[in-house]
Protein backbone atom coordinates (compact mmCIF):
# COMPACT_ATOMS: atom_id res chain seq x y z
CA UNK A 1 0.00 0.00 0.00
CA UNK A 2 1.27 3.46 -0.88
CA UNK A 3 2.85 5.47 1.91
CA UNK A 4 1.75 9.12 1.90
CA UNK A 5 3.55 10.38 5.01
CA UNK A 6 7.01 9.03 5.75
CA UNK A 7 7.19 10.68 9.19
CA UNK A 8 3.98 10.74 11.22
CA UNK A 9 2.61 9.87 14.65
CA UNK A 10 -0.50 8.52 16.34
CA UNK A 11 -1.62 9.58 19.82
CA UNK A 12 -3.85 7.56 22.14
CA UNK A 13 -5.18 10.26 24.46
CA UNK A 14 -6.46 9.67 28.01
CA UNK A 15 -7.18 11.88 30.98
CA UNK A 16 -3.73 11.51 32.59
CA UNK A 17 -1.55 9.96 29.90
CA UNK A 18 -0.86 10.13 26.18
CA UNK A 19 0.66 7.11 24.44
CA UNK A 20 2.49 8.25 21.30
CA UNK A 21 3.70 6.12 18.41
CA UNK A 22 6.27 7.80 16.17
CA UNK A 23 6.40 6.12 12.77
CA UNK A 24 9.00 6.68 10.06
CA UNK A 25 10.42 4.95 7.00
CA UNK A 26 14.21 4.37 6.91
CA UNK A 27 16.53 4.38 3.91
CA UNK A 28 15.80 0.71 3.10
CA UNK A 29 12.05 1.32 3.11
CA UNK A 30 11.43 -0.41 6.44
CA UNK A 31 9.01 0.96 9.00
CA UNK A 32 10.48 2.08 12.32
CA UNK A 33 8.13 2.50 15.27
CA UNK A 34 8.97 4.26 18.53
CA UNK A 35 6.62 4.26 21.51
CA UNK A 36 6.66 6.79 24.35
CA UNK A 37 4.21 7.70 27.12
CA UNK A 38 3.68 11.29 28.25
CA UNK A 39 1.52 13.04 30.82
CA UNK A 40 -1.21 15.55 30.00
CA UNK A 41 0.10 18.57 31.88
CA UNK A 42 1.39 21.50 29.87
CA UNK A 43 5.03 20.61 30.58
CA UNK A 44 4.50 17.03 29.45
CA UNK A 45 2.64 18.05 26.30
CA UNK A 46 5.46 20.42 25.39
CA UNK A 47 7.88 17.52 25.91
CA UNK A 48 5.69 15.48 23.56
CA UNK A 49 5.91 18.26 20.99
CA UNK A 50 9.71 18.30 21.22
CA UNK A 51 9.78 14.50 20.86
CA UNK A 52 7.66 14.66 17.74
CA UNK A 53 9.78 17.47 16.26
CA UNK A 54 12.93 15.46 16.98
CA UNK A 55 11.47 12.66 14.90
CA UNK A 56 10.71 15.06 12.02
CA UNK A 57 6.99 14.25 12.23
CA UNK A 58 4.86 16.28 9.85
CA UNK A 59 1.39 14.79 10.55
CA UNK A 60 -0.10 13.82 13.91
CA UNK A 61 -3.47 12.18 14.52
CA UNK A 62 -5.57 11.48 17.62
CA UNK A 63 -9.06 10.27 18.49
CA UNK A 64 -11.82 12.64 19.58
CA UNK A 65 -11.88 11.41 23.19
CA UNK A 66 -14.32 13.60 25.14
CA UNK A 67 -12.62 16.87 26.04
CA UNK A 68 -9.18 15.34 26.61
CA UNK A 69 -7.94 16.00 23.07
CA UNK A 70 -8.30 19.75 23.42
CA UNK A 71 -5.19 20.42 25.61
CA UNK A 72 -3.10 18.36 23.18
CA UNK A 73 -4.53 20.19 20.17
CA UNK A 74 -4.00 23.63 21.73
CA UNK A 75 -0.26 23.10 22.21
CA UNK A 76 0.53 21.09 19.06
CA UNK A 77 -1.50 23.31 16.72
CA UNK A 78 0.77 25.26 14.39
CA UNK A 79 3.76 22.89 14.66
CA UNK A 80 2.18 19.89 12.91
CA UNK A 81 -0.61 19.00 10.52
CA UNK A 82 -3.14 17.71 13.05
CA UNK A 83 -5.98 15.30 12.33
CA UNK A 84 -8.79 14.63 14.80
CA UNK A 85 -10.67 11.47 13.81
CA UNK A 86 -13.90 9.84 14.91
CA UNK A 87 -13.22 6.83 17.14
CA UNK A 88 -16.08 4.92 15.48
CA UNK A 89 -14.29 5.07 12.14
CA UNK A 90 -11.08 3.36 13.30
CA UNK A 91 -12.23 0.49 15.52
CA UNK A 92 -9.62 -2.22 15.87
CA UNK A 93 -10.19 -5.94 15.69
CA UNK A 94 -11.87 -7.11 18.95
CA UNK A 95 -9.54 -8.81 21.39
CA UNK A 96 -6.46 -6.79 20.45
CA UNK A 97 -6.94 -3.53 22.32
CA UNK A 98 -4.17 -1.81 24.25
CA UNK A 99 -3.01 1.78 24.43
CA UNK A 100 0.18 0.99 22.51
CA UNK A 101 -1.72 -0.89 19.80
CA UNK A 102 -4.18 1.98 19.48
CA UNK A 103 -1.35 4.46 18.94
CA UNK A 104 0.33 2.14 16.42
CA UNK A 105 -2.95 1.59 14.58
CA UNK A 106 -3.57 5.33 14.33
CA UNK A 107 -0.03 5.90 13.02
CA UNK A 108 -0.38 3.10 10.44
CA UNK A 109 -3.70 4.42 9.15
CA UNK A 110 -2.34 7.97 8.98
CA UNK A 111 0.78 6.90 7.12
CA UNK A 112 -1.30 5.43 4.32
CA UNK A 113 -3.81 8.28 4.20
CA UNK A 114 -6.74 6.19 5.42
CA UNK A 115 -8.02 8.64 8.03
CA UNK A 116 -10.73 11.23 7.53
CA UNK A 117 -10.16 14.31 9.65
CA UNK A 118 -12.99 15.89 11.61
CA UNK A 119 -13.80 19.57 11.10
CA UNK A 120 -11.93 21.61 13.70
CA UNK A 121 -12.64 25.34 13.26
CA UNK A 122 -10.11 28.13 13.91
CA UNK A 123 -9.46 29.30 17.46
CA UNK A 124 -11.70 32.38 17.22
CA UNK A 125 -14.63 30.28 16.04
CA UNK A 126 -14.02 27.72 18.80
CA UNK A 127 -14.25 30.56 21.31
CA UNK A 128 -17.58 31.66 19.84
CA UNK A 129 -18.79 28.07 20.03
CA UNK A 130 -17.95 27.91 23.72
CA UNK A 131 -19.93 31.08 24.39
CA UNK A 132 -23.06 30.12 22.41
CA UNK A 133 -23.09 26.58 23.77
CA UNK A 134 -22.76 27.76 27.35
CA UNK A 135 -25.59 30.23 26.80
CA UNK A 136 -27.74 27.39 25.48
CA UNK A 137 -26.97 25.39 28.62
CA UNK A 138 -27.93 28.34 30.80
CA UNK A 139 -31.24 28.71 28.97
CA UNK A 140 -31.90 25.02 29.61
CA UNK A 141 -31.08 25.49 33.31
CA UNK A 142 -33.49 28.43 33.42
CA UNK A 143 -36.25 26.23 32.01
CA UNK A 144 -35.53 23.58 34.65
CA UNK A 145 -35.77 26.17 37.44
CA UNK A 146 -39.11 27.40 36.10
CA UNK A 147 -40.37 23.83 36.12
CA UNK A 148 -39.27 23.47 39.75
CA UNK A 149 -41.13 26.66 40.66
CA UNK A 150 -44.24 25.28 38.97
CA UNK A 151 -43.84 22.06 40.97
CA UNK A 152 -43.69 23.97 44.25
CA UNK A 153 -46.75 26.04 43.34
CA UNK A 154 -48.74 22.91 42.56
CA UNK A 155 -47.73 21.44 45.90
CA UNK A 156 -49.03 24.58 47.61
CA UNK A 157 -52.39 24.49 45.75
CA UNK A 158 -51.47 27.61 43.77
CA UNK A 159 -52.77 27.51 40.18
CA UNK A 160 -50.95 30.56 38.84
CA UNK A 161 -49.97 28.87 35.55
CA UNK A 162 -53.64 28.21 34.80
CA UNK A 163 -54.23 31.95 34.47
CA UNK A 164 -50.96 33.43 33.24
CA UNK A 165 -49.16 32.26 30.11
CA UNK A 166 -45.67 32.47 31.66
CA UNK A 167 -44.74 32.33 35.31
CA UNK A 168 -41.50 34.13 34.43
CA UNK A 169 -43.31 37.33 33.35
CA UNK A 170 -43.16 40.66 35.18
CA UNK A 171 -46.58 40.28 36.80
CA UNK A 172 -45.93 36.68 37.80
CA UNK A 173 -42.58 37.62 39.35
CA UNK A 174 -44.20 40.38 41.39
CA UNK A 175 -46.88 37.98 42.64
CA UNK A 176 -44.30 35.32 43.55
CA UNK A 177 -42.18 37.80 45.48
CA UNK A 178 -45.17 38.89 47.52
CA UNK A 179 -46.03 35.22 48.03
CA UNK A 180 -42.54 34.56 49.40
CA UNK A 181 -42.85 37.50 51.80
CA UNK A 182 -46.27 36.19 52.90
CA UNK A 183 -47.67 39.65 52.12
CA UNK A 184 -49.89 38.80 49.17
CA UNK A 185 -53.12 40.78 49.61
CA UNK A 186 -55.87 39.90 47.11
CA UNK A 187 -57.25 43.42 47.45
CA UNK A 188 -53.98 44.89 46.15
CA UNK A 189 -53.61 42.38 43.34
CA UNK A 190 -54.42 44.95 40.64
CA UNK A 191 -51.30 46.93 41.53
CA UNK A 192 -49.10 43.88 40.82
CA UNK A 193 -50.40 42.89 37.40
CA UNK A 194 -50.00 44.65 34.07
CA UNK A 195 -51.48 44.59 30.58
CA UNK A 196 -54.19 42.10 29.70
CA UNK A 197 -53.75 40.33 33.01
CA UNK A 198 -55.73 43.13 34.67
CA UNK A 199 -58.83 41.61 33.10
CA UNK A 200 -58.22 38.35 34.97
CA UNK A 201 -57.92 39.68 38.51
CA UNK A 202 -60.92 37.69 39.72
CA UNK A 203 -59.45 34.48 38.25
CA UNK A 204 -56.10 35.29 39.82
CA UNK A 205 -57.66 35.64 43.26
CA UNK A 206 -59.10 32.16 43.01
CA UNK A 207 -55.86 30.69 41.57
CA UNK A 208 -53.76 32.24 44.36
CA UNK A 209 -55.91 30.80 47.14
CA UNK A 210 -53.96 27.82 48.46
CA UNK A 211 -52.06 26.34 51.38
CA UNK A 212 -48.70 28.09 51.26
CA UNK A 213 -46.52 27.08 54.18
CA UNK A 214 -43.11 28.33 55.30
CA UNK A 215 -41.59 25.33 53.55
CA UNK A 216 -43.03 26.43 50.20
CA UNK A 217 -41.92 30.03 50.73
CA UNK A 218 -38.35 28.90 51.39
CA UNK A 219 -38.26 26.78 48.24
CA UNK A 220 -39.73 29.58 46.14
CA UNK A 221 -37.22 32.09 47.51
CA UNK A 222 -34.28 29.84 46.58
CA UNK A 223 -35.64 29.09 43.13
CA UNK A 224 -36.31 32.76 42.40
CA UNK A 225 -32.78 33.67 43.51
CA UNK A 226 -31.41 30.95 41.24
CA UNK A 227 -33.57 32.22 38.40
CA UNK A 228 -32.29 35.78 38.83
CA UNK A 229 -28.70 34.51 38.82
CA UNK A 230 -29.22 32.52 35.62
CA UNK A 231 -30.79 35.48 33.87
CA UNK A 232 -27.83 37.64 34.84
CA UNK A 233 -25.49 35.00 33.44
CA UNK A 234 -27.48 34.76 30.20
CA UNK A 235 -27.37 38.53 29.81
CA UNK A 236 -23.59 38.56 30.41
CA UNK A 237 -23.00 35.82 27.85
CA UNK A 238 -25.28 37.57 25.35
CA UNK A 239 -23.29 40.78 25.73
CA UNK A 240 -19.99 38.93 25.25
CA UNK A 241 -21.32 37.11 22.19
CA UNK A 242 -22.43 40.39 20.65
CA UNK A 243 -18.91 41.75 21.10
CA UNK A 244 -17.08 38.78 19.57
CA UNK A 245 -19.54 38.54 16.68
CA UNK A 246 -19.44 42.28 15.90
CA UNK A 247 -17.30 41.71 12.75
CA UNK A 248 -20.07 39.44 11.41
CA UNK A 249 -23.00 41.72 12.15
CA UNK A 250 -23.97 41.84 8.48
CA UNK A 251 -24.20 38.04 8.28
CA UNK A 252 -26.22 37.85 11.50
CA UNK A 253 -28.65 40.45 10.15
CA UNK A 254 -29.03 38.43 6.94
CA UNK A 255 -29.66 35.15 8.76
CA UNK A 256 -32.15 36.91 11.01
CA UNK A 257 -34.39 37.45 7.97
CA UNK A 258 -35.10 33.70 7.68
CA UNK A 259 -38.53 32.88 9.20
CA UNK A 260 -38.09 31.21 12.58
CA UNK A 261 -34.46 32.28 12.94
CA UNK A 262 -33.94 34.80 15.74
CA UNK A 263 -30.70 36.59 16.47
CA UNK A 264 -29.63 33.97 19.02
CA UNK A 265 -30.14 31.23 16.42
CA UNK A 266 -28.21 33.24 13.83
CA UNK A 267 -25.33 33.61 16.30
CA UNK A 268 -25.45 29.87 16.95
CA UNK A 269 -25.35 29.02 13.23
CA UNK A 270 -22.42 31.36 12.69
CA UNK A 271 -20.54 29.90 15.66
CA UNK A 272 -21.08 26.28 14.65
CA UNK A 273 -20.67 26.63 10.87
CA UNK A 274 -18.48 29.70 10.55
CA UNK A 275 -18.36 32.50 8.01
CA UNK A 276 -15.97 30.62 5.72
CA UNK A 277 -17.81 27.68 4.13
CA UNK A 278 -15.01 26.63 1.78
CA UNK A 279 -14.65 23.40 3.77
CA UNK A 280 -18.14 22.39 2.63
CA UNK A 281 -18.19 22.16 -1.20
CA UNK A 282 -22.00 22.13 -1.35
CA UNK A 283 -24.98 22.68 0.91
CA UNK A 284 -25.52 18.91 0.94
CA UNK A 285 -22.08 18.41 2.49
CA UNK A 286 -22.95 20.89 5.23
CA UNK A 287 -26.31 19.21 5.90
CA UNK A 288 -24.61 15.81 6.08
CA UNK A 289 -22.00 17.13 8.52
CA UNK A 290 -24.76 18.61 10.68
CA UNK A 291 -26.62 15.29 10.73
CA UNK A 292 -29.75 16.66 9.06
CA UNK A 293 -30.00 14.13 6.23
CA UNK A 294 -31.52 10.62 6.21
CA UNK A 295 -29.18 7.72 6.91
CA UNK A 296 -27.76 5.67 4.04
CA UNK A 297 -28.21 2.00 4.93
CA UNK A 298 -29.07 -0.36 2.10
CA UNK A 299 -28.27 -4.02 1.54
CA UNK A 300 -29.36 -6.49 -1.17
CA UNK A 301 -31.52 -3.79 -2.75
CA UNK A 302 -33.47 -3.22 0.47
CA UNK A 303 -33.48 0.01 2.41
CA UNK A 304 -32.91 -1.00 6.02
CA UNK A 305 -32.98 2.21 8.00
CA UNK A 306 -33.22 5.93 7.39
CA UNK A 307 -32.15 7.03 10.86
CA UNK A 308 -30.24 10.28 10.78
CA UNK A 309 -26.56 10.14 11.56
CA UNK A 310 -25.10 11.88 14.57
CA UNK A 311 -23.92 15.36 13.76
CA UNK A 312 -23.56 18.63 15.62
CA UNK A 313 -26.14 18.33 18.39
CA UNK A 314 -25.94 22.03 19.19
CA UNK A 315 -26.67 23.05 15.61
CA UNK A 316 -29.43 20.46 15.28
CA UNK A 317 -31.19 21.65 18.45
CA UNK A 318 -31.05 25.28 17.37
CA UNK A 319 -32.31 24.53 13.86
CA UNK A 320 -35.08 22.28 15.19
CA UNK A 321 -36.37 25.09 17.39
CA UNK A 322 -36.16 27.47 14.43
CA UNK A 323 -38.07 24.98 12.28
CA UNK A 324 -40.85 24.68 14.85
CA UNK A 325 -41.12 28.47 14.93
CA UNK A 326 -41.08 28.74 11.12
CA UNK A 327 -43.89 26.17 10.86
CA UNK A 328 -46.15 28.57 12.77
CA UNK A 329 -45.49 31.43 10.33
CA UNK A 330 -48.37 31.93 7.92
CA UNK A 331 -48.10 32.43 4.17
CA UNK A 332 -44.48 31.34 3.89
CA UNK A 333 -42.53 28.69 2.02
CA UNK A 334 -41.16 26.98 5.14
CA UNK A 335 -44.62 26.77 6.69
CA UNK A 336 -46.01 25.31 3.46
CA UNK A 337 -43.17 22.77 3.38
CA UNK A 338 -43.91 21.72 6.97
CA UNK A 339 -47.65 21.24 6.48
CA UNK A 340 -47.11 19.50 3.15
CA UNK A 341 -44.87 16.87 4.79
CA UNK A 342 -46.59 16.66 8.19
CA UNK A 343 -49.79 15.31 6.65
CA UNK A 344 -47.93 12.48 4.89
CA UNK A 345 -44.78 11.79 6.93
CA UNK A 346 -45.60 13.05 10.41
CA UNK A 347 -44.70 16.15 12.40
CA UNK A 348 -41.24 15.01 13.48
CA UNK A 349 -40.02 14.26 9.98
CA UNK A 350 -41.57 17.48 8.73
CA UNK A 351 -39.74 19.46 11.42
CA UNK A 352 -36.38 17.92 10.50
CA UNK A 353 -37.07 18.61 6.82
CA UNK A 354 -37.69 22.28 7.58
CA UNK A 355 -34.52 22.38 9.74
CA UNK A 356 -32.61 20.96 6.76
CA UNK A 357 -34.14 23.61 4.49
CA UNK A 358 -33.16 26.40 6.90
CA UNK A 359 -29.55 25.18 6.97
CA UNK A 360 -29.42 25.02 3.17
CA UNK A 361 -30.87 28.53 2.97
CA UNK A 362 -28.29 29.77 5.49
CA UNK A 363 -25.49 28.16 3.44
CA UNK A 364 -26.38 30.08 0.29
CA UNK A 365 -27.05 33.30 2.18
CA UNK A 366 -23.60 33.16 3.78
CA UNK A 367 -21.97 32.29 0.45
CA UNK A 368 -23.75 34.94 -1.59
CA UNK A 369 -24.27 37.60 1.11
CA UNK A 370 -27.91 37.97 0.01
CA UNK A 371 -31.06 38.41 2.16
CA UNK A 372 -33.76 35.77 2.35
CA UNK A 373 -36.28 35.66 -0.50
CA UNK A 374 -39.41 33.71 0.38
CA UNK A 375 -40.82 31.52 -2.39
CA UNK A 376 -44.34 31.95 -1.07
CA UNK A 377 -46.92 29.67 0.49
CA UNK A 378 -48.26 28.60 -2.93
CA UNK A 379 -44.85 27.60 -4.28
CA UNK A 380 -45.64 23.88 -4.46
CA UNK A 381 -49.03 24.47 -6.07
CA UNK A 382 -47.57 26.83 -8.67
CA UNK A 383 -44.84 24.34 -9.49
CA UNK A 384 -47.44 21.66 -10.38
CA UNK A 385 -50.43 23.81 -11.21
CA UNK A 386 -52.22 21.37 -13.54
CA UNK A 387 -51.87 18.32 -11.30
CA UNK A 388 -52.97 20.36 -8.27
CA UNK A 389 -56.10 21.54 -10.09
CA UNK A 390 -56.92 18.01 -11.24
CA UNK A 391 -56.44 16.59 -7.76
CA UNK A 392 -58.72 19.17 -6.16
CA UNK A 393 -61.28 18.71 -8.92
CA UNK A 394 -61.43 14.97 -8.29
CA UNK A 395 -61.97 15.55 -4.58
CA UNK A 396 -64.88 17.89 -5.25
CA UNK A 397 -66.42 15.50 -7.77
CA UNK A 398 -66.32 12.71 -5.20
CA UNK A 399 -68.46 14.95 -2.98
CA UNK A 400 -71.04 15.25 -5.76
CA UNK A 401 -70.10 18.67 -7.14
CA UNK A 402 -69.74 19.52 -10.80
CA UNK A 403 -66.60 21.50 -11.39
CA UNK A 404 -65.89 23.71 -14.40
CA UNK A 405 -62.32 24.98 -14.55
CA UNK A 406 -61.85 28.37 -16.19
CA UNK A 407 -58.22 29.32 -16.86
CA UNK A 408 -57.15 32.75 -15.62
CA UNK A 409 -57.35 35.58 -18.08
CA UNK A 410 -54.07 36.69 -19.54
CA UNK A 411 -53.16 40.30 -19.67
CA UNK A 412 -53.14 41.81 -23.25
CA UNK A 413 -49.78 42.54 -24.73
CA UNK A 414 -48.81 46.20 -24.96
CA UNK A 415 -46.73 47.49 -27.82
Amino acid sequence: MEILYSHCAGLDVHKKTVVACRLRVDERGHKVKEIETFGTTTVEILRLSDWLLAGACTHVTMESTGEYWKPIWNLLEGNFELLLVNAQHIKRVPGRKTDVQDAEWLADLLQHGLLKASFIPPLEQRDRRDLTRQRTQLVRDRTRVLNRIQKVLEGANIKLSSVVSEISGVSSRAILRELVKDQLNPAQLESLVHGRLRQKVSELKQALTGRVRAHHRFLLAQHLAHLDFLEEQIAAYTQEIEQVTAPFEELIALLDTIPGVARTTAELILAEVGADLSRFPTADHLASWAGLVPGNNESAGKRLSGTMRKGSQWLRIGLTQAAQSAARHKNGYLSALYHRLASRRGKKRATMAVAHAILVIAYYMIQRREPYHDLGANYFDERQKVSTANRLTRRLEKLGYQVVITPPATAPLTL
